[in-house]
């Protein structure tokens, strides 16, 4: 599967154009990367989008701005001036994230840290007119300790197997 997730920064301002047929949107950019290693050197990479995804490209991403896209990765063939082809890497944009100074990207709700919890006590609510008594507010400590994040199992996939057993019947 082809899927990839670049923290990048925009290098171009994003072009619009549209094709033939039926008039999509396509938009085209320039970005950077930053190397693996402290000493390599920023690498450069073509960024599209097709459809709403130009037009937000258009209206939302200006030079400078860092981002996080998410999409496809390809390499085209192109030929230079002097007849030479040279193989280019193209990333065909499927989402984009714009990053905010100091902030980690947004993450799914599922993924999200649990909201901090206040110390202020709750506040009793009224009896209501029925004449029952009100239900009592749960603390927000109990709701807290009783919605804990899933925890993962990170046992290895394969099971460990003394060495003189062995699963592979040839």
């Amino acid at each position: 599967m082809n899927h990839c997730l670049l923290e990048v920064d925009v290098l171009e301002a994003p072009q619009v154009r549209y094709t033939q047929d039926n008039q999509t949107p396509v938009a085209e950019m320039a970005v950077q990367l930053d190397g693996l290693r402290p000493d390599d050197p920023p690498g450069q990479l073509k960024v599209v989008g097709w459809g709403n995804l130009a037009q937000d490209l258009q209206n939302r991403v200006q030079v400078g701005q860092r981002l996080m896209i998410e999409g496809r990765l390809r390499m085209n063939t192109v030929t230079r001036p002097d007849g030479v082809k040279e193989k280019r890497a193209e990333f065909t944009l499927s989402r984009l994230h714009p990053l905010v100074a100091g902030s980690a990207p947004s993450m799914a709700p599922s993924m999200a840290p649990p909201p901090a919890t206040r110390s202020v006590p709750p506040v009793a609510s009224p009896a209501p007119a029925s004449g029952r008594p009100a239900p009592r507010p749960v603390p927000r400590a109990a709701a807290a300790a009783e919605a804990e994040p899933p925890t993962w199992n990170a046992s290895p996939l394969v099971p460990d197997l003394p060495e003189t057993d062995d699963e592979i019947p040839f």
